[in-house]
């Protein structure tokens, strides 16, 4: 038995030494198959020297001396650098925010994360803040914090699109209820970010208006829905965007972009004013540079409730900032105690061998760092996939019917103002639901859905959180999948059964890889119990402030 009580590791093909617990570990991370051979001995993050591999657009540099010291004093926390900097003087939310306008105006011709610019919107904004300062008024947690919204989330300056021709006219005459959270702290919108049609797709390559690029190298896709809110923070457009995730569509963009990227559990942020996908897996989230943002910005979300919001009740205080532990706070071994899993079917076939190697090199950091991490199985997790698609598709379906040009919609028909990816999942949604088929299709995906639920369920009771990698390959180039929507759909096989069961998780930067030359970032997930963010959050931290020099050190927001 490991440390901290439990097993040291589940069974997994091969026999290992039986005389020495340590060698038992080591010969756990080092034979683990996963389909494509075993994982090679345990190396260096970042092959080669900083620098030489290339880039499209060299967006991340080293950081300097002094970034380094200065990160220090706010533990890597962009948001609240930026509130201290404005709340002392140093700056004022006027010039923080022209400074991002700017940034958006330089590079978004080349990178294409914004559907529209909400400059004079934020202008105005950031002088009521400087006024409130002025005043001796605190404007909130969130003051002077330059944020891009995805283009789903009702806004009732300019048009919602959701992506999509049929509703590029039009005008919501209401906030969405994350949008009213976000305003009352006291947050900067410059912009609407560019997703797939209602948020159908994984690469960003399905909106109506435009394709976005990854930052990493422009030859390659931002991941999707929520690519252009994903590539917003990795372009040092905004400090932090606001995302929604129905099937990885937070956390699938945050891995390919090198964000944070933060689903809560479903029901704890209110989905009023959200265009709707599948509304029993839809949720909306924050993509951060920093743990720290992210929890920031679900306290924001979670303390500012209308009266007549019934999505969650009896919330108790959210204060989840408040509670994370700093660099000063944490022992040797601050892990020590915890219980981690890594779920064996996801490093099995159909994973990108470099980035199973990252997962495991994570792993063994979080083991160096005190935890007890063994491998698991989930029988059941290869289940979710085919079932998550007959499900959101099915409620798609009907979600969608609204749009029919007289309600909702510009003055044209269905068949001209939807795109295809939104026209074949309409018609399997359909098909699924139709008579003779709902039983053959629809209960059975409902029964599944339970299956994985109870799966994921019992090894939460046992570990405090469980370890997948974020997507499967890292970023893929432009137009590789976009003809070939099955294997586009695979794609989400990390994510879909946290929706399902409507977990929490979140993404964490876990190294990089190097494909074709370039280097690639590889997102560590991690999933938590149900509305357990606080602990969640902490974990995450914790690992990324432990990390930072292995990790993060080449990342560069502040």
């Amino acid at each position: 038995a490991c440390s901290c009580g439990g097993r040291t590791e589940a069974k997994v093909k091969g026999e290992t030494p039986q005389d020495s617990q340590m060698a038992a570990r080591t010969a756990l991370w080092t034979s683990t198959e996963t389909g494509r051979g075993k994982l090679s001995r345990r190396r260096p993050l970042l092959s080669g020297k900083l620098g030489e591999p290339r880039r499209s657009v060299p967006v991340f540099q080293k950081p300097s001396r002094e970034y380094l010291v200065r990160c220090s004093s706010h533990g890597h926390s962009l948001i609240r650098k930026i509130g201290d900097e404005i709340r002392r003087g140093e700056t004022t939310a006027s010039d923080v925010t022209k400074t991002y306008l700017e940034k958006i105006h330089a590079s978004d011709e080349t990178v294409g994360s914004f559907i529209s610019v909400t400059a004079e919107l934020a202008m105005e904004q950031a002088r009521a803040v400087d006024d409130a300062l002025a005043s001796g008024i605190d404007p909130g947690l969130l003051a002077g914090i330059p944020f891009a919204i995805k283009d789903n989330i009702c806004l009732s300056v300019g048009p919602t699109t959701a992506g999509s021709r049929l509703l590029q006219a039009h005008q919501p005459p209401y906030d969405a209820q994350v949008i009213s959270a976000l305003k009352a702290n006291g947050a900067v919108i410059v912009g609407k970010t560019n997703l797939d049609e209602f948020g159908m797709g994984s690469t960003t390559e399905s909106s109506a208006f435009q394709v976005t690029r990854n930052p990493w190298d422009l030859s390659r896709v931002p991941g999707g829905s929520s690519g252009g809110s994903a590539a917003a923070v990795a372009m040092q457009q905004c400090a932090a965007a606001i995302g929604s995730d129905t099937g990885g569509s937070i956390r699938q963009p945050a891995s390919f972009c090198g964000v944070v990227g933060l689903k809560p559990t479903y029901g704890l942020i209110p989905r009023h004013g959200l265009v709707a996908y599948a509304s029993s897996f839809d949720c909306i989230g924050p993509l951060t540079s920093s743990v720290e943002d992210a929890a920031i910005i679900l306290s924001a979300m979670c303390g500012h409730r209308a009266s007549d919001d019934a999505t969650l009740q009896n919330l108790g205080e959210s204060n989840y900032h408040g509670k994370l532990r700093s660099i000063d706070q944490q022992d040797s071994k601050p892990f020590a105690g915890r219980r981690f899993a890594i779920i064996k079917e996801t490093l099995g076939p159909g994973v990108d061998k470099l980035v199973s190697e990252r997962i495991i090199e994570a792993a063994k950091q979080m083991e160096e760092l005190g935890a007890c991490v063994d491998v698991v199985s989930c029988p059941s997790f290869h289940l979710g996939l085919p079932a998550y698609y007959i499900l959101a598709l099915s409620e798609a379906s009907s979600n969608l019917a609204r749009y029919d040009s007289i309600r909702f919609g510009a003055e044209m028909t269905r068949s001209e103002g939807l795109g295809p990816e939104v026209k074949r999942r309409i018609l399997m949604g359909s098909y699924a639901l139709s008579a003779g088929h709902s039983d053959a299709y629809y209960k059975r995906a409902q029964e599944v859905q339970r299956i994985v639920e109870n799966d994921l369920a019992s090894k939460l009771s046992v570990y405090d959180a469980l370890i997948t990698p974020a997507a499967p390959t890292p970023a893929y180039r432009t137009n590789d999948k976009l003809n070939d929507p099955l294997a586009m759909f695979s794609g989400d096989m990390m994510t879909v059964n946290v929706n399902l069961s409507g977990l929490p998780a979140i993404v964490v930067r876990g190294g990089q890889v190097e494909t074709e030359g370039v280097q690639l970032p590889v997102g560590l997930q991690l999933i938590g119990r149900p509305f357990g963010e606080e602990e969640l959050l902490n974990l995450a931290h914790t690992f990324e402030l432990c990390t930072w020099e292995k990790i993060n050190s080449e990342w560069h927001f502040c």
